[in-house]
């Protein structure tokens, strides 16, 4: 079975996720995405197969809550969400990464086990993406080996990625269900909450 090391990108706890700051204070914003964080390290570490679990922020919260939650924290010292994934991939050690971005309120272990079993199907080199609610961003990229594309997350990165996979001469695959729905606006937030009734990881 192939080994697989699940990475998990995290900006700052100050300030985060602005967008929801007409329903949600300050405080709540920062508990908001601790318990994210949090449920979505145990989920990637109880999926068969997932050797390691990295968290990359430049925020020490982050990372001490990460530790305390299991996964490897890694401090990240450029700027941005591509580069912190790429200093992330020079820290693993498996066959595979998944990217999974720490704001999925739905997200389970029997999710992800979806992911790399469609990753097994597709063989290597492969592209694995999970894509949004709205099908143009990336809320989940299992990359066969580590480096077989660059992450391209921002504007339209499904397409992007997609791109990416096939001037790779890569197998992409694409799948759907649970890691569709993330939390960057009052609306999510609020389907988020329909969903789980409120449940771990949303308030």
């Amino acid at each position: 079975m192939a080994t697989t090391a699940v990475v998990i990108p995290i900006r700052t706890f100050e300030g985060a996720k602005s967008r929801l700051g007409a329903v949600l204070d300050a405080e709540e914003r920062r508990d908001l995405v601790e318990r994210l964080l949090v449920r979505t390290v145990a989920a990637a570490l109880a999926t068969p197969g997932v050797t390691e679990v990295l968290v990359v922020s430049p925020d020490p919260e982050v990372l001490a809550v990460a530790s305390t939650a299991g996964a490897r924290p890694v401090l990240q010292l450029s700027r941005g969400l591509n580069p912190a994934l790429q200093e992330a991939r020079t820290a693993v050690r498996a066959d595979r990464i998944l990217v999974l971005p720490g704001d999925l309120p739905a997200v389970t272990a029997g999710d992800l086990a979806a992911v790399l079993a469609a990753g097994d199907a597709a063989g290597v080199p492969g592209v694995v993406l999970a894509r949004d609610r709205h099908g143009r961003g990336t809320n989940a990229l299992l990359l066969a080996p580590p480096d077989v594309i660059d992450p391209a997350f921002g504007g339209d990165s499904r397409a992007a990625h997609a791109w990416l996979a096939s001037s790779a001469d890569a197998a992409y695959t694409e799948v759907s269900g649970a890691l569709s729905l993330d939390i960057d606006t009052p609306d999510d937030l609020l389907l988020a909450e329909a969903l789980l009734i409120g449940g771990p990881g949303v308030r």
